[in-house]
């Protein structure tokens, strides 16, 4: 068994294995990449030590794919991602697996509530209240209301960037609580660390309260967002529950 490595367009077209069941698919987070600094390939090849297949791919505007980052969208993502699990069920995997850190949490929370055919979903930090927490990253900046096309520079701890005031616009068609809500009868394991100061632990407490059963909550005590220091710890949770499914 292999990991699977997508590239290319915002539907992540080009992959290095295509065959396989089930299938796990990665969703990086914010400002991030399909590679996770090397920590999500490194994970990719444990996994395919217990028999498990995954898909790494980049959204739109991020890495190597195409598109522009300021022109990012939750919704946006939601179709990357769509378009990823349409192209692996063409491909033959019948079972699909959802995995997302940070904004990627939110967004395989999101796509997974109107998808009921994605078999489970673990979410590392995910974000439940995203003006909370953009909103604060935006807050050097005058009102968020104006034209959509405008851009505006956040801050955070991947550093500065700069996007469209749609993204904000576009976070009000979205609920992740709601959507954790709408997976049961589908497992969920949230994965959240205890001293997680960009997404604080109580987002994941708000998804568990809400979601139904079977579900998980795993806080990892000090861990940070990025889980640095525990990041063996997350893997081994995460694989634990993966054997049990």
């Amino acid at each position: 068994m292999s990991a699977i490595l997508c590239r290319g367009s915002e539907a992540g077209s080009h992959c290095l294995e295509t065959e396989g069941n089930p299938v796990i698919i990665v969703c990086h987070g914010f400002t991030g990449s399909k590679e996770g600094s090397g920590r999500a390939v490194a994970m990719a090849e444990k996994l395919a030590l217990s028999g498990f297949r995954t898909l790494l791919f980049d959204f739109a505007g991020c890495g190597e794919s195409e598109g522009r980052w300021e022109n990012i969208s939750l919704s946006g993502q939601i179709a990357d991602l769509g378009a990823v699990v349409s192209w692996c069920r063409r491909k033959g995997f019948d079972k699909i697996i959802l995995n997302g850190r940070s904004f990627g949490g939110t967004t395989v929370l999101c796509y997974a509530a109107s998808d009921k055919e994605v078999d489970a979903v673990c979410t590392w930090a995910a974000v439940a209240r995203l003006h909370n927490l953009f909103n604060r990253r935006a807050a050097a900046n005058e009102a968020l209301e104006g034209s959509p096309e405008e851009l505006l520079t956040l801050e955070g701890e991947e550093g500065t960037v700069t996007l469209k005031r749609n993204f904000f616009y576009d976070l009000n068609k979205h609920d992740p609580v709601e959507a954790a809500a709408k997976l049961a009868p589908r497992n969920l394991l949230l994965i959240h660390g205890s001293n997680d100061q960009s997404v604080p632990v109580e987002d994941a407490e708000l998804l568990y309260k809400r979601a139904g059963e079977p579900k998980k909550l795993v806080i990892i005590d000090g861990a940070d967002h990025r889980f640095s220091e525990h990041l063996e710890e997350v893997w081994e949770t995460c694989f634990d529950w993966l054997r049990s499914l």
